[in-house]
């Protein structure tokens, strides 16, 4: 285990604020692993680079010698944290969580060390909270003993302070209870934690999270614990560079998005925030995104030049090397040289879905992955987002063409093969 100063050097590049640090250097002079909790809510299939700001600070702590717990917020899920929302959020079903969590579970592994278990630990809060999917002896169900208990532990008063409800109690807007419930399910999840592996010494969440970890300090301190150490992160800017990074905002990038997706995307983010991706998404040396910036701004450096490494080492964090190569010349080949890209996945498609020789161009669309729904291929192709053989096509049945290539956009393309 490295010494506490190169230790701490490493945990605070990106962090925001951390409380304390006095704290968090005592815990590491102790010289022994530490036990990191972060929490995700399952409350939605992919996991994104905005999420990967803290899973890589997660990491950062592995290879420090701590242990992780990554710990599935299932049970908070159902309720909806009420963080930086204007509105309650819509209640999930069990159905929904499980089926987001099972992808969390496979995409983490990209990022953290999943394999050692002195290194990684999962865990789900429904495990304490709910007997669903449960069957451990160590989680009685809890009980409503346990809710009045936990309940009298923290006032409303302090549960208003936080700056989203004051919002909307000023505009007249409803906070259900769940909503107020919902700090002190995050929070006794750190006591849980503590009782299951003898301390919880560290949370880590972003910056919206802040409210949630202290509470998780104060309830520890009520139930005798030492209070973790809570370290915030940045909310990683989407492609817009405007807004945080959301699926609901269409400014994200997923991490088991294809190869020239994730290079594309990144080509498109705007230049004020390139600095900030490379500090909080990649290991590249401080003083070496400093020289890139300094660069960019005399002029010695084009942005797009900094860009395309950037977009290169997210694809091959996520996907390879050679991806990343091949995105990035059927990048150039596609908007520089302006032509269709050398590799184009072939999709077969039977003969006998055609009708008269034609093909209904939203099954299409669905079979390739260029498109969800039928509902979205007809919005797509009514928008003049649909090209065949580069030409814009408008109408929802077409002429069936062995090889015909689909485009849907810029970056995505299909080759049809009419199988018999």
């Amino acid at each position: 285990m490295e010494d506490t100063k190169k230790q701490l050097e490493t945990i605070k590049r990106g962090a925001v604020e951390i409380i304390s640090e006095h704290a968090l250097v005592e815990k590491l002079k102790k010289g022994k692993p530490l036990i990191i909790k972060a929490g995700f809510d399952p409350t939605a299939p992919d996991i994104h680079l905005g999420h990967t700001v803290l899973l890589r600070k997660l990491r950062h702590f592995q290879d420090l010698g701590h242990k992780v717990i990554f710990l599935i917020g299932d049970a908070t899920a159902l309720v909806g944290d009420p963080s930086g929302q204007s509105s309650t959020r819509k209640t999930m079903t069990w159905d929904e969580v499980d089926k987001n969590a099972i992808t969390y579970e496979k995409q983490v592994s990209k990022i953290l060390n999943t394999e050692d278990s002195k290194m990684f630990e999962r865990r789900h809060n429904s495990e304490w909270f709910s007997r669903h999917g449960h069957t451990e002896k160590e989680f009685p169900p809890f009980t409503f003993e346990q809710f009045v208990e936990l309940a009298q532990r923290y006032t409303v008063a302090r549960l208003l302070e936080r700056d989203d409800f004051q919002k909307r109690l000023k505009e007249n807007k409803p906070i259900s209870f769940l909503e107020l419930f919902y700090p002190l399910m995050q929070g006794y999840d750190s006591v849980r934690i503590a009782k299951l592996f003898g301390s919880c010494d560290v949370e880590i969440g972003g910056t919206d999270q802040k409210f949630n970890m202290l509470v998780g300090r104060d309830l520890q301190q009520s139930y005798v614990q030492e209070p973790q150490v809570v370290i915030t992160m940045p909310l990683l800017v989407g492609t817009d560079g405007a807004a945080k990074m959301s699926k609901s905002y269409g400014n994200h990038i997923g991490i088991n998005e294809p190869a020239s997706e994730i290079y594309g995307k990144t080509m498109s983010i705007p230049d004020d925030v390139m600095s900030l991706y490379y500090e909080l998404l990649t290991d590249v040396p401080l003083d070496e995104i400093e020289a890139m910036k300094k660069g960019i701004k005399d002029g010695t450096v084009h942005p797009k030049e900094a860009k395309s490494r950037l977009g290169m080492m997210l694809v091959e964090m996520y996907h390879s090397k050679e991806e990343a190569v091949k995105s990035r010349d059927n990048f150039e080949r596609l908007f520089k040289e302006k032509k269709i890209p050398n590799e184009i996945q072939d999709l077969p498609y039977p003969e006998s879905k055609l009708k008269d020789g034609k093909i209904w161009l939203p099954e299409a669309l669905k079979t390739g992955a260029l498109a969800g729904t039928n509902s979205e291929a007809i919005r797509l192709i009514k928008q003049g987002g649909v090209k065949i053989d580069g030409k814009k096509v408008t109408v929802t049945e077409v002429d069936a063409v062995d090889g015909m290539i689909i485009q849907v956009g810029k970056r995505n393309f299909v080759k049809f093969r009419i199988k018999k």
